[in-house]
């Protein structure tokens, strides 16, 4: 215990000035947040007219309070947050786990393999641009509200991760190569101890893309239509019922969602490069 508290002592000290911009930056935000807030509802300091517009921004301590309650006694559909929570995650790391495992062979041929390129770019090209939400009303429909959110999310976290490790793998050094072959490494040694390595920082860089656009399809998908409920089922039932401070509460858990995923995704990169060698 006292080796975690001396590692974040020696983290935030060595970081002082980025911790001091972060918190003044928040507390600024939140300012400004209660402020508009207070002026909707023509509340001190303000005395005009009520908006009728000032029960869609709740101050920040109700959100608050609303998020503390999500967990313990305000259910939704028969759920606390905390079973939302577990159903968001499921669908979004099979989701992720179907588009990694498909994304990086994939990209890692394409980007070595003049042929495998040829014939996956039509296809790629065709459906990379068309946003992953497009397609909830179809998968919704073919595959249901189960596996429909599933196939959603792979989608927005699969092309992200290709094309950056295809770009990867296409920018290996050559001198790299030349020198793997010198000493006499067969192309299979080569592809793993070369491709591979040099292409993990590019893989990290999908990821973390991937990962939050997986979250926006999540919410998406779920809004549209989730069995067992989600955070995107939360939040749209309670705005549908006018309870906006468990609305934004939702909206609160997506993006501690999203910036714990991230920050996992960070640290498996560092992790992965220093074992390859590329740090």
């Amino acid at each position: 215990m006292a080796g975690i508290v001396r590692s974040a002592y020696q983290l935030v000290s060595s970081n002082w000035r980025k911790v001091a911009l972060g918190l003044a930056s928040t507390a600024v935000f939140l300012l400004i947040w209660w402020l508009y807030a207070a002026w909707l509802r023509a509340d001190w300091p303000f005395h005009g007219t009520p908006s009728g517009a000032w029960e869609y921004v709740p101050y920040p301590l109700e959100v608050l309070d609303a998020f503390y309650l999500s967990f313990w006694s305000h259910p939704v559909s028969g759920l606390y947050m905390g079973e939302h929570i577990y159903a968001s995650l499921k669908r979004f790391f099979m989701g992720f786990i179907l588009a990694f495992a498909l994304a990086v062979p994939v990209g890692l041929l394409m980007g070595r393999f003049w042929t495998a390129d040829a014939a996956g770019k039509p296809i790629v090209e065709l459906i990379r641009p068309i946003p992953p939400i497009a397609w909830i009303p179809i998968f919704l429909v073919l595959l249901g509200v189960i596996r429909g959110p599933i196939a959603i999310v792979f989608l927005g976290i699969f092309f992200p991760i290709l094309l950056n490790v295809q770009f990867g793998a296409r920018s290996v050094d050559p001198t790299l190569i030349d020198a793997a072959r010198t000493l006499g490494a067969r192309r299979l040694d080569i592809f793993l101890k070369v491709v591979l390595p040099f292409t993990v920082p590019y893989l990290m860089t999908g990821v973390t893309v991937g990962l939050g656009i997986g979250w926006m399809c999540i919410v998406a998908a779920e809004m549209l239509g989730a069995a067992g409920g989600g955070v995107g089922y939360f939040i749209f039932v309670t705005a549908g019922n006018s309870q906006f401070p468990y609305t934004y509460a939702g909206m609160l858990m997506i993006g501690i969602l999203s910036i714990l995923t991230t920050g996992v995704a960070g640290l498996v990169e560092r992790r992965v490069s220093k074992w390859v060698g590329m740090r």
